[in-house]
């Protein structure tokens, strides 16, 4: 198929009216001043001219109609090219608008978008800068997005477009059990306790509803703010065996409010050219804005640290739905498209704000100062693979690994506080409800002791 430029044909259009004209004209010139005709006989030419005069009359008509149709197929051609040139136009626009997100094709084995780039229109762009136009071939229809990345980890996998927002409810479910025995006494000879046995076994349930909003501030950044609301149930099944007790206590303890509310920010490194991957870098802060574990009531009866007068379960009678301490968690985030799958990953650091002249409240309205405390600051390093089923589905696996310092009161670490080590094995799935709506859903799977047995979450975003 022949490829032309509009204004290409428009200059052929007036090249063949021109030379059609001049052809007309020259043949009714030439014929009028044959050699063979003779002035002294102009009665007898008179007939055959005219009628030659009539033939070369239909040829300009003709040739007229011919322009005509050359007309309205430039102009034909003139809507076309607009329509194309819109078409590219808007696809050019959701492209520089997005940048910082790679498109789900990208993520699955497609060619990653720069930033700022256009795409390919399938054919060279002409000398004079302008598109050409395929005559009679009409413009190619958009392809369909493609399935997103599952997403596992709190970090998401893509940033918001610029100028779009997203909201995004959420439901998680935790579940733990863990069990203890506490030696409180001494031993004479080996296997000989004075003291107590305190055997204990705990079952805790957490349900966390979130409301995030994210929004796009330019094509490489974008703002973040999580409310979660927390409700966790407690309980402790225990049993001292050292003081003759043979009956399990249970001890049942609730707590529902908000949570603490977090803020972040994502920023995009870089391109993702040349073989590297995306690289986003960012800053989350949680606040304390739930309810403070040092302002619910402890069941101790006058100590619950130390001291011969030390009684009760030592367990909050409410329990909190916050942290206590602000936190600043950096992080880099990388993805790197391949074919068929994505990998993706990143490391975090969460350092912890130190708390000083803490107390907390005890029964019987006590107070028992507790001094400056010092939670310990955490590594998180984190790992994945997403591979799309089809158009609208993708399954992600991945693990989450954390490591937890001990923390600290008065500068020394609290006895019985160690590095904790938690490890998750999370299985995510993504189905694509529309263009603008995602369903997530992820299971995890605690792989240490100190990690919870089960984590469910679902979230359902929103783009806008």
């Amino acid at each position: 198929m022949t490829t032309f430029h509009p204004q290409k044909l428009r200059a052929l259009v007036v090249a063949c009216s021109s030379l059609a004209c001049a052809s007309a004209f020259a043949q009714s010139g030439s014929t009028a001043n044959s050699p063979g005709s003779s002035a002294k006989a102009p009665a007898k030419s008179t007939r055959p001219a005219s009628g030659r005069e009539s033939v070369l009359q239909r040829q300009v008509n003709a040739q007229g109609q011919q322009i005509e149709a050359l007309k309205k197929q430039v102009a034909e051609q003139d809507s076309r090219y607009r329509e194309l040139q819109e078409r590219l136009d808007k696809d050019a626009a959701r492209t520089a608008s997005g940048p910082a997100r790679p498109s789900a094709a990208a993520a699955f084995g497609g060619a990653a978008v720069a930033p700022g780039a256009k795409p390919s229109a399938g054919a060279p762009p002409a000398e004079d800068g302008e598109r050409p136009v395929r005559v009679g071939v009409a413009p190619a229809a958009t392809p369909e997005p493609q399935a997103p990345v599952a997403q596992l980890f709190d970090e998401p996998s893509v940033l918001t477009p610029r100028g779009r927002f997203t909201l995004e409810p959420s439901l998680q479910y935790g579940y733990s059990s863990s069990n203890r025995v506490a030696l409180v006494g001494y031993t004479v000879i080996p296997a000989i306790l004075i003291g107590l046995i305190d055997v204990r076994e705990q079952k805790r349930s957490t349900f966390v509803a979130g409301l995030t909003g994210r929004w796009g501030v330019t094509s490489r950044m974008e703002l973040e703010l999580k409310v979660p609301y927390v409700a966790r149930s407690d309980s402790t099944v225990s049993r001292a065996v050292g003081a003759g007790a043979a009956v399990d206590n249970v001890f049942n303890t609730k707590g529902n409010a908000i949570g603490d509310v977090e803020a972040a920010m994502r920023y995009q490194l870089n391109a993702g050219k040349d073989g590297w991957p995306y690289m986003v870098g960012g800053l989350r802060f949680k606040s304390r804005t739930g309810t403070d574990p040092f302002d619910v009531v402890t069941d101790c009866q006058i100590r619950c640290i130390g001291g011969t007068n030390a009684s009760g379960t030592g367990l909050p009678t409410e329990l909190p739905t916050g942290s206590g301490f602000y936190s600043l968690q950096p992080s880099l985030t990388w993805l790197f498209p391949t074919d068929p799958a994505v990998f993706f990953g990143g490391i975090n650091y969460t350092y912890n704000f130190k708390r000083n002249d803490v107390s907390r409240k005890v029964l019987n309205g006590g107070i028992e100062q507790l001094g400056d405390i010092k939670p310990g600051d955490a590594w998180g390093l984190n790992v994945g693979m997403g591979l799309a089923l089809n158009d609208r589905s993708s399954f992600s696996l991945g693990v989450e690994l954390y490591s937890v310092g001990p923390t600290k009161q008065n500068g020394q670490s609290v006895s019985g506080s160690v590095r904790t080590q938690l490890a998750s094995l999370l299985l995510g799935y993504s189905y694509r409800m529309t263009d603008r709506q995602t369903l997530n859903v992820s299971i995890g799977a605690g792989l240490t002791r100190d990690t919870p047995d089960l984590t469910l979450t679902v979230r359902v975003p929103f783009s806008f």
